[in-house]
């Protein structure tokens, strides 16, 4: 009896090893738009599929509300907040995620283009990448070159 449990409890931990980290950067002012009725809930169910967030970002400019900072971070996402653009705050910190070696895929979910370096960088050592866009339309760049694309329904 005590061995089965054990055996059991074994299984799930090696069960769970198998399962992709991912790092997912969301661009907040890009994605987080009332016109597209995105959420971070829908994010990270569309996600889940694929492995567990270990890092989860959303990067947000010095105009993001209170409301918005704190849905953020209720969804489990931590909120970066930087003064002008984000795209060289979030492109910095996804690169560094590459370089994580617990880190199996990062995730960028964005409408833009600019976010092509860090898709090639990931690529080539060895990270499976994960393009989540808003609309068919958006970034061919990304959703040519991603090893995964996710296209969200949003408010069609």
């Amino acid at each position: 009896m005590v061995l089965e449990r054990v055996k059991k409890k074994i299984g799930g931990v090696m069960e769970r090893k198998k399962e992709k980290n991912i790092a997912v950067f969301v661009d907040g002012p890009n994605i987080l738009r009332k016109e597209l009725g995105i959420n971070l809930q829908e994010i990270k169910k569309v996600l889940l599929r694929y492995g567990n967030l270990k890092i989860a970002k959303v990067f947000l400019n010095q105009f993001a509300s209170n409301k918005l900072v704190e849905a953020v971070v209720n969804q489990g996402f931590e909120s970066i907040i930087t003064v002008g653009d984000i795209d060289v705050a979030m492109a910095v910190d996804a690169t560094e995620a590459v370089f994580n070696k617990s880190i199996h895929a990062i995730a960028l979910v964005t409408r833009d283009s600019d976010f092509l370096p860090i898709i090639i960088k990931a690529k080539r050592y060895g990270k499976e990448t994960i393009a989540v866009m808003a609309e068919e339309a958006s970034a061919a760049a990304l959703r040519n070159t991603a090893d995964v694309v996710i296209i969200l329904e949003g408010l069609k």
